[in-house]
């Protein structure tokens, strides 16, 4: 038996929606009033945001900008704007304790991505293997999914995002820093001082550790630090997209791309294998179950460029997968965003 959506139009998931996770009583702040507004909304952000993305290509490409720049500009945004908008965001933040489901999800999903990396590329090279499996967990929350998710979902799906970003948080600095680190030329011993000391200088990490103790002691925020925050905050949305645009780089190199494509199909085969099994699934509203799908097929974070440089790896390759799978998680949800309108 198959439902209707407004404006008629058949349904085919709707019965299982209403059996396992009471679609009817799903709260999307992002509805319109009928699937075509909803998707033409979608299509419409994706085509604006594309057009920054092009922007800051082409800003690089006529050199009134470098990648150098964009690294100082990246620094603005992951301990200015990015922390502004994560405390603007949680200020407002009715704390329920089925959010601590996301962190745990995500913190789940990189244990076992790291261990599968590990052993699909056991045969590798020591070095080979730790670059290699270093990439198949973590998720670029920061850079990738704000401004998208943000525009598209609206203010209050980034509460679910950065729960869920706490979670990235431990998978990018300890389990692929861990990997990293084990398989990296010369390494002896594991330095878990190093690691904590990195969490702690996390400023956005901090900064949702802090507004989530906030949140839940309901305690709240002086209204000079949310206005500026929320201030600060609006600068989020196009600086990342613009530096999606100047970290774009087509240049392939084709020695290694046996290498990049078991990468990118293991993250993005199991990604959206588990992200949809979870969306039909899990007994969370429908924006917890939009977060989890769309946070599954997000690309690396660019802090394994960072890693590569430190461990000695081919910090090039590295640079490769990530402009591949910038581009392939941008479609990706381009397609999802349309589906779950």
């Amino acid at each position: 038996m198959t439902g209707t959506v407004d404006g008629g139009t058949k349904d085919p998931f709707r019965a299982v929606r209403r059996r396992f996770i009471g679609w009817p009583q799903a709260m999307r702040v992002h509805e319109c009033g009928n699937g075509g507004e909803a998707m033409g909304n979608v299509n419409g952000q994706f085509v604006l945001s594309t057009l920054v993305i092009a922007l800051g290509y082409l800003l690089k490409r006529t050199g009134l900008v470098s990648e150098k720049d964009g690294a100082v500009l990246t620094r603005v945004l992951l301990n200015v704007t990015l922390p502004a908008l994560v405390v603007s965001t949680f200020s407002a933040m009715h704390f329920e304790p089925s959010l601590m489901a996301l962190p745990a999800i995500c913190l789940a999903y990189g244990i076992v991505m790291g261990a599968l990396g590990l052993f699909v590329f056991r045969r590798q090279e020591r070095a080979d293997r730790g670059l290699l499996a270093m990439l198949v967990p973590g998720f670029n929350i920061a850079l990738f999914a704000y401004p998208l998710v943000e525009a598209i979902l609206g203010k209050e799906a980034l509460i679910y995002l950065g729960m869920f970003d706490v979670g990235v948080a431990f998978v990018g600095f300890v389990i692929a820093y861990l990997i990293g680190y084990y398989f990296s030329p010369g390494t002896t011993s594991l330095d878990y001082g190093g690691m904590a000391r990195m969490l702690l200088r996390s400023v956005p990490f901090m900064a949702y550790i802090v507004s989530l103790l906030i949140s839940v002691s309901g305690l709240h925020y002086p209204g000079v630090v949310v206005d500026l925050a929320k201030s600060l905050a609006r600068a989020n949305m196009p600086l990342a997209l613009l530096l999606l645009g100047i970290y774009l780089n087509f240049r392939l190199s084709g020695g290694s791309m046996a290498n990049v494509a078991k990468v990118l199909g293991l993250r993005y085969g199991l990604g959206l294998a588990v992200g949809i099994s979870l969306y039909f699934s899990l007994p969370f509203n429908q924006l917890f179950r939009d977060i989890v799908l769309v946070s599954l097929i997000l690309p690396p974070p660019l802090m394994m460029i960072a890693f590569a440089v430190e461990f000695s790896y081919d910090y090039r390759l590295v640079g490769i997968i990530l402009n591949i799978a910038n581009v392939t998680s941008y479609l990706l949800l381009w397609i999802i965003f349309n589906c779950i309108a």
